[in-house]
């Protein structure tokens, strides 16, 4: 199997935490359509339930991630855009 480009930018939730270089969690990304969990690896430990962003494909059903604060909330829609907003993306 592949690298999965698509998952590269998401954002998801830590179901299991991650142990920075000593190991890695999971996370639930939202992606075609659904859910899917991967391998979530992270430079330095993040808690269960903790978001973050995937930044990198490591290999089959494996992504690096790194914590992820999104201050802003939903983001807000572009004025004249025929954008549909969607929530917790």
């Amino acid at each position: 199997m592949a690298r999965d480009e698509n998952a590269i930018g998401t954002v998801g939730v830590l179901t299991v935490a991650t142990r920075g270089q000593a190991g890695p969690g999971e996370v639930l990304i939202r992606i075609r359509g659904g859910s899917e969990s991967f391998l979530a690896w992270s430079a330095t430990p993040l808690p269960k339930g903790a978001t973050v962003l995937v930044t990198d494909c490591l290999g089959p059903r494996t992504v690096d991630v790194m914590a992820w604060d999104d201050s802003l909330g939903e983001a807000p829609g572009i004025p004249g855009s025929n954008e549909i907003p969607r929530s917790g993306e």
